[in-house]
């Protein structure tokens, strides 16, 4: 959706007195964009226009004085659902000081959203000045205000509550036409919101911010901790609120609305690996911790994230990066001029050697969608995807070795760790709204392979089985391999009215999925990488229906109850391949199983086949319920409550299972304020939080992956706050947490209790012009820091605490960023864990002594991108 005008506003030169000032002439006028095919008649009433609240002169330029140039600027506008200039673009152009003066004046102006059934709704509107240079003595013409009205363009995905009443604009001082009589509106129904955790974040200036990849801008939620020790192809491990989500096991993933979740992924049911979207093409992120709206599904134990795509630059835009550790990127980005941001194209092609041993990735992904306007108030939005990496992993390396120099602090301690993955999908969505109802309904097809080698023990749990032929350690290297076809779909649909003066609401939706999956995982020799046993083999099908209503009551004026309930059903067929495992205390004198691993004997001889299938289903009802009280002088005022599910490993299934799943019951209270003071826009929350798994995950090492374990709770406070300014954009939050097991008290290992992140993004042109027009300058900073991590055995974990900038000068289509990651070089540890494990030649014999164990994070890197823009409409 188009970001904040506060992000890209440009500093004002004025020229000196003493030469001629700008006349902004004749009449300002707003008309509808008539760019696609359908209309909207019957939309028309429905639709408020923008209307102009304050507005600024331009400034007739000095450089065009000596010819006294006459000249007409028509920009293309996108006022944000604030209010504000979030975009501007040249329709026709009058020359480059033209141009330059008609922008600057106009990011300057503030508005009354396009309002439509009193919600705010971002619009794309066309604004034309018409300059003449003055007469003398020179005086600086009044403008007259313009007139209201204009045409929505663009709705927002995720539009904020209505703006007050909009005043009436000052009429114009000559004769304006009348107001556009067809009006074509754009957006996707989207839920609504749910509480003071329900965070829609609009990426804007903080895209200068560096980040690597799609999983970065979750840092701009509260909370969020990213660490990976499986290499840059692997999922990020995600920290959230005191819960250990691994790679997306208690977190509900997605893209516009499409699953990114794996199920039935034994390295973790859920495992998400969003490195299949370009940064480039992320322009918001909906973030909802804890489970409290009925839209969220299988996997929102700690919550759900929702990643909304789109490209505001319209042409062709190529960017080359070339940095630290031979990293080498190059992206392709496509937006059709005159298009919307929903209609783009895109593709990478990445590789490095990595920052030390064994860290080498390359990776490529394309991504398409084209967004139609269907006519009265409908939109159809095709797209895909697809996606391969293939990379090295250097693991975890032992604390001691490290300090004896057997292993530098950047190394490795198994070179064979690895792995591969890729991810096809296409899909379709179609929306339509009206006054009382509204419509959402899209399908999707995923393909998903994953291959992953990791070995976390080194040479300590290939112990001697009585039927095995006598071997030494082989090692303990996990070769897994997961592929999967998934189909399903979702749906929603609204029915609003009024009552009392007010606004309800009820939305009834449901959520469909198939996973047919085939996962394995074996152990392979180190060195050889030859598979020596097979540890688990599974053909599953799994289901899951979801179907939930979700209302939202205004029974008196500012109180607000909104929630429903959801019900879930999930299915789970289960063919083990290997189901006969162990030691024999009497095998078959005749036909033995030595060496083998999958079984065709019961332990008495007795002859069996390897093979068991298990199935089984249940039915899950989650109440969610919200209740908010405001606004009151800025202030919000919520109650929150919530149930959650995560379905389980399917290697845990079993026939007719009761429960094959893990159930959350969530609790907060939290205020949020929001005020625009004019020259900064303020947002803030304060949350107080408590949550309750009766079955958690924690990470086992011999598993190499989490494990079910007792329940758990999470008591905890989030605080966040974000400021746009003129020149800056800065986000802040913190996050304290103490999660403990419910038997023991104990505090749950390698979670985080405290986590404080921190972007900010400074921008302004620059005092110098080149052919006519100034560069744009941005800079941009993060920084984390995170508190001691409990771990077994009553270790504690060192501190994070790290910081990234960047600096973009932007001039004409042109580009160049210097982004430097870890900017002081800190030696940090990004995960620490504490358990036995044995790296040593496998001819002395295993310790089991708990030893500390690290993935390194990566030191300092300084990386230069330079981009190009071809085309469209600047």
């Amino acid at each position: 959706m188009p970001h904040d005008v506060r992000f890209e506003r440009r500093f004002r030169v004025r020229p000196r007195r003493t030469l001629t000032r700008a006349a902004l002439c004749a009449s300002l006028v707003f008309w509808g964009l008539a760019e696609w095919t359908g209309t909207a008649r019957a939309q028309a009433g429905t639709v408020t226009p923008p209307s102009v609240v304050s507005h600024v002169d331009a400034i007739y330029p000095p450089s065009a004085l000596a010819e006294r140039k006459h000249g007409d600027v028509v920009l293309t506008v996108t006022v944000d659902a604030d209010g504000h200039v979030s975009k501007v673009d040249v329709f026709q152009t009058g020359g480059d000081d033209l141009d330059e003066a008609a922008i600057v004046a106009i990011r300057e102006w503030t508005f009354v959203p396009a309002m439509r059934d009193g919600k705010a709704l971002p619009s794309r509107i066309r604004v034309p000045f018409h300059f003449a240079p003055p007469a003398a003595p020179p005086e600086l013409v009044a403008p007259p205000a313009p007139a209201p009205g204009a045409v929505p363009e663009l709705p927002s995905k995720n539009a904020v509550p209505a703006a007050p009443e909009p005043a009436p604009a000052t009429p114009s001082a000559t004769e304006q036409p009348p107001p556009p009589s067809e009006v074509t509106v754009r957006g996707s129904v989207t839920p609504q919101t749910h509480g003071a955790s329900d965070i829609h974040i609009d990426v804007g200036a903080l895209a200068a911010v560096p980040r690597q990849n799609a999983s970065d801008y979750l840092k701009l939620a509260p909370g969020i901790l990213l660490t990976n020790e499986g290499g840059e192809g692997h999922a990020e491990q995600v920290f959230l609120r005191g819960f250990d989500a691994r790679e997306g096991q208690d977190i509900e993933f997605s893209v516009d609305g499409v699953p990114a979740n794996d199920a039935g992924n034994i390295h973790g049911n859920g495992y998400a690996d969003t490195h299949f979207v370009i940064p480039e093409l992320i322009q918001s992120l909906r973030v909802t911790e804890g489970p409290f709206s009925p839209y969220q599904g299988n996997f929102a134990v700690a919550g759900s994230a929702d990643y909304h795509l789109g490209l505001d630059t319209r042409g062709t835009t190529a960017k080359l990066t070339y940095g630290s550790f031979n990293t080498e990127r190059l992206l392709l980005l496509w937006g059709p001029p005159g298009g919307s941001t929903g209609t783009f194209g895109g593709a990478e092609a990445y590789k490095t050697d990595g920052f030390g041993s064994n860290r080498a990735a390359t990776r490529g992904s394309a991504m398409g969608q084209y967004e139609l306007d269907a006519g009265s108030g409908a939109k159809l939005r095709v797209g895909g995807q697809v996606y391969t990496t293939h990379f090295q992993s250097a693991g975890v390396v032992r604390e001691d070795d490290y300090e004896a120099g057997r292993v530098s602090f950047y190394g490795t301690e198994d070179p064979l760790q690895g792995g591969d993955s890729s991810r096809a999908s296409v899909y379709a969505d179609y929306s339509k709204e009206s006054d009382t109802y509204a419509l959402d309904q899209s399908l999707f097809v995923i393909r998903r392979d994953m291959r992953l080698r990791e070995d976390f023990t080194g040479f300590l749990l290939d112990t001697q089985d009585a039927l095995d032929t006598p071997h030494e350690q082989r090692g303990d290297l996990i070769d897994l391999n997961y592929g999967a076809w998934t189909v399903g779909g979702r749906g929603l649909a609204r029915y609003s009215t009024m009552w009392n003066g007010l606004k309800q609401s009820l939305d009834v939706g449901y959520f469909a999925r198939v996973d047919v999956v085939n996962s394995s995982q074996y152990r392979n020799t180190v060195p050889g990488d030859i598979p020596y046993k097979v540890e688990t083999d599974l053909d599953s099908t799994l289901t899951d229906v979801g179907l939930y209503a979700d209302a939202s009551i205004h029974p008196v004026k500012l109180v607000t109850v909104r929630g429903g309930v959801r019900f879930d059903t999930f299915g789970f067929d289960v063919l083990n391949n290997c189901a006969a495992q162990g030691d024999f205390d009497n095998p078959s004198r005749q036909d033995p199983p030595i060496n083998q691993s999958c079984h065709d004997q019961t332990l008495n001889g007795a002859h069996r086949e390897p093979v068991q299938r298990s199935s089984t289903g249940a039915t899950k009802a989650m109440p969610r319920v919200t209740a908010i009280l405001g606004p009151i002088a800025h202030f919000n005022f919520t109650l929150s409550y919530g149930e959650g599910v995560r379905s389980i490993d399917p290697t845990y299934i079993g026939q007719d299972l009761d429960t094959p799943f893990a159930s959350v019951k969530a609790y907060e209270g939290g205020v949020t304020y929001a005020h625009d003071f004019g020259w900064v826009d303020v947002s803030a929350r304060s949350i107080f939080f408590d949550t309750h798994v009766d079955h958690d995950l924690v990470f086992d090492q011999t598993e190499g992956r989490n494990v079910l374990s007792n329940g758990t709770t999470r008591v905890g406070w989030t605080g966040a706050a974000r400021l746009l300014g003129t020149f800056f954009d800065e986000s802040a939050n913190l996050t304290l947490v103490r999660p403990t097991f419910d038997d023991t008290h104990l505090q749950v290992p390698y979670v985080p209790t405290s986590v404080f992140r921190e972007d900010a993004a400074f921008f302004a042109n620059m005092p110098w012009r080149w052919g006519g027009r100034s560069p744009r300058g941005t800079l941009g900073i993060g920084y984390t820091y995170t508190g001691p991590r409990a771990l077994p055995y009553n270790q504690l974990s060192d501190v994070v605490s790290v910081v990234d900038a960047t600096a973009n000068l932007a001039w004409k289509g042109w580009s160049a960023a210097l982004a430097v990651t870890n900017l002081f070089d800190t030696k940090y540890r990004l995960g620490e864990y504490n358990y036995a494990s044995d790296f040593r030649p496998p001819s002395e014999p295993p310790t089991l002594v708990p030893a500390r164990q690290f993935a390194a994070g990566a030191p300092r890197g300084v990386f230069l991108t330079i981009g190009k823009t071809f085309g469209g409409d600047s």
